[in-house]
């Protein structure tokens, strides 16, 4: 598989991959594509499954690459994964996370939360309802994060400058992509959409670059 197909069979799963982020993750060592004569990347069944396995840690238990890399690694000498197995990539259903219409309802009981704490983050702006108060794909990762910080004291109030903050940096990059929207042809919009996703991982990576060392400080 070409990069596009592994994010197309990933995306809706983890809406925030990437291809700067698969890239990412190569270097670190956790993947390694074969590499054709021309030198593009091809992904094999087994490299999907090993890059959802590391997408789902990051995202459910918020381990650190190293612990991950070193988790893979034991795998790799036979020893059984931790936790729920890896499952085989498959086909999109209407009852998967990606095609689920979210409610606060559907996504307090998905996270383990209450209903109230959810609309606790709609109503600080944090989450945002649409119509029929249907909320986006990636509202479950918000409200397990939210969730956890509200264990040290972070209420949905105090979160709702950083999703501010994430909206700026949002209209940035859409400042940047919209040439490529306003082409109206497939390949403007693939290079918009790659171009978009890269810039959002580099945000996302320099803000998370900042807060590390920031707190490292403060000790």
């Amino acid at each position: 598989m070409r990069i596009s197909d592994v994010l197309a069979l990933l995306g809706p799963e983890f809406p925030s991959v990437s291809h700067s982020k698969l890239r990412f993750l190569e270097d670190q060592g956790l993947i390694e594509p074969v590499r054709t004569p021309s030198g593009y990347r091809q992904y094999s069944a087994a490299d999907v499954e090993r890059l959802r396995f590391v997408l789902t840690e990051q995202r459910d238990s918020y381990l650190p690459l190293k612990v991950i890399k070193e988790r893979l690694a034991e795998m790799d000498a036979g020893e059984p994964a931790p936790g729920p197995a890896p499952r085989l990539a498959e086909a999109t259903s209407a009852d998967s996370p990606a095609r689920r219409r979210w409610t606060a309802e559907s996504v307090a009981e998905a996270t383990g939360t209450s209903t109230g704490f959810v609309q606790q983050l709609v109503s600080a702006g944090v989450l945002r309802e649409g119509a029929g108060g249907q909320l986006d794909a990636g509202a479950p990762d918000v409200v397990r994060i939210a969730s956890r910080l509200a264990e040290h004291g972070i209420e949905p109030r105090h979160l709702r400058s950083l999703r501010t903050s994430a909206d700026r940096h949002v209209g940035l990059v859409d400042q940047l992509v919209a040439p490529y929207r306003s082409q109206q042809t497939p390949s403007a919009r693939a290079q918009g959409a790659e171009l978009a996703a890269e810039i959002g991982e580099l945000l996302a990576r320099l803000h998370t670059a900042w807060v590390r060392r920031g707190t490292g400080d403060l000790m």
